[in-house]
């Protein structure tokens, strides 16, 4: 084992190269190619969503949702504060206003009981985000949604594999979004995928990715020739990423099984901490499946995290902490706003550690991040 613990090691497959040759020696490029198609077909059958499309990266994906949705100055989108800036950005870049609810203490989703509250007649849609890959209560934030007229663009962002209630997180909404960074579980370097649930907005998506033009509608030969539709921009990905992304998407069960593992051993060593009131383990409602994107402990109330952190980083263990709540960032406040109490968001996001979890972590490896954290919290 080296001497340092990584955060993330990506995962290949072994068949990544040779697929990559096969589309170069192709002679196919550009977007929508082969790789491209097969990926597509491949996400249809694993999410059952309507239309999926690939995107150079799941923030291109979050910016076709508010495309799609006609987002205009001034518009409304609720969201939570604990997450990624993408979803956000999508909404401001329209011109529109992140409205940040609190989030819930046991799975750190948005709280579905205070969305209602904070809708206006400006209100157009909410985004739920399914942290660390676990479904948000999308039963309950549906029906807000329909009695309410609005859309549900999930940000299913680490949310591949995972399943709400049976069905896959980012096929529930009216619009989701994948993420295939790095980072991810499957990944293919940088890369995303929109997903389209909405009858009425598959063609307007095709039409939106293809740089405003029904290009596609050409290629498949039914229109004599493509010509500017409405406003859209290029967020496809050449065709060597796909390729990458098909070796993946074929191992994505082995892949999702081995890091559930990994993700099933933390939890296992980490109770005695627990039961000590050192810290709180990842809660997973009975309802959801996840996808074991992370492994993540929030510390007691009356310890430092960073102390914490030092100390795993000396011993060569590189955990880090994750997001700074939107509405307290300087772009958060200038561009959104925050409905209610957000002390939920604000107690949990100085407590949260993620431990380095990755496809193939060593038992060693684990125990050592253990060992390490029990050291450092017993100081």
């Amino acid at each position: 084992m080296p001497e340092h613990i990584p955060f993330n090691w990506p995962h290949m497959t072994g068949k990544e190269l040779y697929y990559i040759a096969e589309a170069h020696f192709n002679g196919k490029l550009a977007g929508d190619g082969p790789y491209t198609k097969r990926c597509h077909h491949r996400l249809e059958k694993l999410s059952g969503c309507l239309k999926a499309l690939l995107t150079h990266s799941c923030t291109a994906a979050l910016e076709m949702q508010a495309l799609l949705l006609d987002i205009r100055p001034g518009d409304e989108v609720i969201m939570p504060s604990y997450t990624f800036v993408s979803t956000a950005n999508a909404v401001v870049l329209r011109g529109g206003v992140p409205v940040f609810v609190d989030i819930r203490e046991d799975t750190l989703n948005i709280d579905e009981g205070l969305i209602e509250d904070a809708v206006t007649p400006r209100t157009r849609a909410i985004a739920p985000v399914h942290y660390a890959g676990v479904g948000c209560e999308m039963d309950a934030i549906m029906e807000i949604a329909q009695r309410r007229g609005l859309k549900v663009v999930e940000d299913a962002a680490q949310g591949f594999m995972s399943t709400y209630k049976g069905r896959a997180l980012g096929s529930i909404g009216h619009l989701g979004a994948y993420s295939f960074h790095e980072t991810k579980n499957v990944i293919s370097g940088e890369g995303g995928a929109l997903l389209v649930n909405d009858p009425d907005l598959v063609q307007r998506a095709e039409i939106i990715r293809e740089k405003g033009t029904d290009r596609s509608r050409f290629f498949r030969g039914e229109v004599d020739k493509y010509t500017w539709q409405e406003a859209g921009s290029s967020y496809l990905p050449g065709e060597l990423i796909a390729a990458f992304l098909w070796a993946q998407l074929e191992e994505a069960g082995e892949i999702t099984e081995n890091r559930i593992a990994r993700w099933r051993r933390y939890h296992e060593m980490l109770e005695p901490l627990e039961k000590e009131g050192l810290l709180r383990r990842p809660v997973i409602p009975a309802h959801c499946l996840h996808n074991a994107h992370m492994y993540y402990v929030l510390l007691a109330p009356d310890i430092d995290r960073q102390p914490v952190l030092d100390e795993l980083k000396k011993q060569g263990i590189y955990a880090v902490f994750h997001y700074v709540p939107l509405h307290s960032a300087p772009a958060g406040r200038r561009y959104g706003r925050a409905h209610g109490a957000m002390s939920r968001t604000d107690n949990l996001s100085v407590r949260l550690i993620r431990l380095p979890l990755w496809h193939g972590l060593p038992r060693a490896a684990q125990e050592r991040t253990v060992e390490s954290l029990y050291t450092a919290l017993h100081r």
